[in-house]
């Protein structure tokens, strides 16, 4: 008998929306991946210190106080008031940050909430490589375009040379006999 797998409940668009451009690096906050896994921050974040050697500086860094400061400026997700300021910088998990909270955290909701995350890091590489792809499709075009436009600017000054040539014809001289006396 096959294993079902686990079905999942959250959007890919809800995920998505939890991946930010931080320190030129795509990571989820831990509040974002607390909610997702259905546990509290300060459970995920425990969990995480507790198991530090796992999350080296390129899986897992904490924001500082102005880099939190803009992000909730940014998003509007994010709330202010009274008992929705965490008095603590956010952890930012990379996406090898989030492959490694799956060994931290070990509830079902967590381990196939962690599958459907990291499939989503790897479309949006892939949306990335082809991107990549069609932009250096793009700058050979553009190259080629740049080469054309030379040579028809070169063929556009031939003519014009030509045209001035014909307004201005040369003085030929004269086949024949020259008499003397006579011009």
């Amino acid at each position: 008998m096959a294993k079902k797998e686990t079905s999942i409940t959250v959007p890919d668009e809800i995920i998505m929306n939890n991946i930010y451009y931080i320190r030129k690096q795509k990571v989820m906050l831990d509040q974002d991946l607390a909610k997702l896994y259905g546990v509290e921050t300060k459970h995920l974040k425990e969990s995480v210190k507790r198991n530090i050697g796992r999350f080296p500086e390129d899986f897992m860094f904490e924001l500082t106080r102005d880099e939190y400061n803009s992000l909730r400026s940014q998003i509007a997700t994010l709330e202010n008031g009274r008992g929705k300021y965490s008095k603590y910088n956010p952890f930012a998990f990379t996406e090898q940050g989030v492959a490694m909270l799956s060994s931290v955290l070990k509830s079902k909701k967590a381990i196939a909430v962690n599958i459907q995350i990291m499939r989503i890091f790897t479309r949006i590489r892939q949306m990335f490589i082809d991107n990549t792809e069609l932009r250096l499709g793009y700058e050979e075009l553009k190259k080629k375009t740049d080469n054309n436009t030379k040579n028809i600017e070169v063929v556009f000054q031939y003519l014009d040379e030509l045209l001035v040539k014909k307004e201005e014809p040369k003085k030929q001289k004269q086949i024949g006999f020259k008499i003397k006396g006579k011009k």
